[in-house]
């Protein structure tokens, strides 16, 4: 079992930043990749970033790619979003999550996914 919790949500202005953490539970976290995925009210829970069990590999959603780093400290089995340059569309709960599916490809599936946070607020005001 592991547990995800994730934190740095908040209100920022357009064009702010925000790191968003992840902490997990498990002592084998370098067994897992991880996920960041979002969800606005009344629309999908949709892939943000991913990130290789080694933190070699990642992978970003079109939307974010050049405002948003992934990473991750394998020491400390924790994950990192590094927003910048917000804008008002993406507000939204953001959620951490552990997978131990080995295939990349498929990390922008919310299906693969074995263990998910509970969520944090991210509101971007214009």
């Amino acid at each position: 079992q592991v547990q995800l919790v994730e934190s740095g949500g908040g209100l920022v202005q357009a064009g702010g930043s925000l790191r968003l953490s992840c902490a997990a539970s498990a002592r084998t976290f370098g067994n897992y990749a991880m996920g960041w995925f979002r969800q606005a009210p009344g629309k999908e829970r949709d892939f943000v970033s991913a990130i290789s069990r080694s933190g070699e590999i990642t992978y970003s959603a079109d939307s974010v790619k050049g405002r948003f780093t992934i990473s991750r400290d394998n020491a400390k089995k924790t994950v990192y979003l590094q927003m910048n340059s917000l804008k008002p569309d993406d507000t939204a709960v953001y959620y951490c999550a552990a997978t131990s599916d080995p295939y990349g490809s498929r990390w922008t599936t919310k299906s693969v996914y074995d263990y998910w946070g509970q969520g944090t607020q991210v509101t971007v005001s214009s």
